[in-house]
């Protein structure tokens, strides 16, 4: 019997434990749910198949007969073109998903961390552009969190600050931030009940927030929640029904319909920053070249609201479609 922990993780490796035909079967069901294979090139269903990679035989290849073009499973999607096998991929995007840091999938995965890296953040990139964009109505809260995020792996912006590369952790001044300060701010909207989007500003001004809450807000037969910021106070000007509380007196919730139940609030969107912080704990000194990507990834885990397997196809989808 064996029983030395240390042979057992070396024996067990969890990329081996996947089978790259059902990685596969996966990724053609969810390009083509209807068994249509379609390029992707000019949208065409006139395909045939036309025999497989030479590297991985499982990876079926195609020819356009409508463009003459040759195109396989990965084509156009983010897996295309690297070394590391699809399996690969999908069990980091897996572990992605269950918020594990770069260095904890790289010993899951047994790889280096900078592939890792590199690999998260494609995955990331691809992620938030690919993402919705959520569209909010009803009752929506709106709030701004300041986020510590310098330059990390980053010299020459390092260098245009004047300063030496820090060897401790980056500790941000006390109060509202911007960008130039190195303490960003993140704007969040928040439907009750239903979505948020996230946005990371270099500065919160009305000009810079306008834009952003237009685009998201649906405007007309929205009631707009925030605290007693100034920013916030054109909103009727941009059409939305606005009520606020104010912190500064120490007002937190506030009934006015009589009803008992207080609905001027903006506990909802406070309560999410919790939820965020916690998401951006385990990866340590984001910097805020990167912080976007790590924000719109988890726009859209939260959004989707699955975990788990159901996560990973649903990332999948996203990002094969």
């Amino acid at each position: 019997m064996i029983n030395n922990p240390i042979y057992l993780d070396h024996i067990i490796n969890i990329k081996n434990l996947v089978d790259d035909t059902k990685c596969y079967e996966v990724v053609r069901k969810l390009r083509w749910p209807d068994g249509k294979v379609q390029c992707p090139h000019c949208g065409s269903s006139h395909v045939i198949r036309h025999g497989h990679d030479d590297t991985e035989p499982e990876r079926q290849r195609y020819n356009c007969k409508k463009c003459n073009r040759y195109f396989d499973d990965l084509s156009c999607t983010i897996f295309e073109g690297h070394h590391q096998p699809l399996r690969v991929w999908i069990l980091c995007l897996y572990f992605m998903g269950l918020n594990l840091s770069n260095r904890q999938i790289a010993q899951e995965l047994d790889l280096n961390k900078d592939d890792v890296q590199q690999m998260t953040e494609n995955l990331r990139g691809d992620v938030t552009v690919k993402k919705p964009v959520p569209k909010l109505e009803g009752e929506a809260e709106i709030d701004e969190v300041y986020i510590v995020a310098g330059h990390k792996g980053n010299p020459e912006a390092v260098k245009k600050k004047g300063r030496e590369g820090r060897r401790n952790r980056l500790k941000g001044a006390r109060g509202r931030g911007t960008l130039e300060k190195e303490k960003p701010p993140v704007l969040g909207l928040i439907q009750r009940g239903g979505d948020v989007a996230l946005t990371m500003l270099e500065n919160v001004k009305q000009e810079t927030i306008a834009p952003i809450i237009q685009k998201t807000i649906v405007v007309g037969n929205t009631i707009v929640y925030t605290d007693e910021y100034s920013i916030y106070d054109r909103l009727p000007e941009w059409g939305y029904e606005h009520k606020s509380v104010c912190h500064a007196k120490g007002e937190y919730a506030r009934d006015e319909d009589g009803d008992g139940f207080c609905e001027v609030h903006v506990n909802t969107i406070e309560g999410f920053w919790s939820l965020l912080r916690s998401w951006l704990r385990p990866h340590r000194g984001i910097s805020q070249e990167k912080l976007p990507s790590y924000l719109g990834f988890f726009e859209f885990v939260h959004n989707i609201r699955r975990r788990g397997k159901a996560l990973l196809a649903s990332l999948l989808n996203l990002l094969v479609n």
